[in-house]
């Protein structure tokens, strides 16, 4: 008589992930002759950290600090 397996693991209890898309951080600066420029605002809350740009905000994803844009 054969043995059950228990607990996790064997290749029938694992999901196929997707493959890792690579960081663009390098989308974020602009380079002007010597200088390099950031093109997104740092958070006030966590020196450091871009805020993401939006429609109708600027958030930080670490901290969760939120900027409404005033509407025209």
């Amino acid at each position: 008589m054969a043995k059950k397996k228990g607990g996790k693991g064997g290749p029938q209890g694992k999901k196929q992930r997707a493959p890792k898309k690579p960081s663009q951080l390098w989308k974020l600066y602009e380079v002007q002759g010597d200088k390099l420029i950031r093109k997104n605002r740092f958070s006030p809350k966590s020196p450091g950290d871009f805020m993401a740009n939006h429609k109708d905000r600027t958030v930080c994803g670490k901290t969760g600090y939120t900027e409404y844009k005033k509407r025209d």
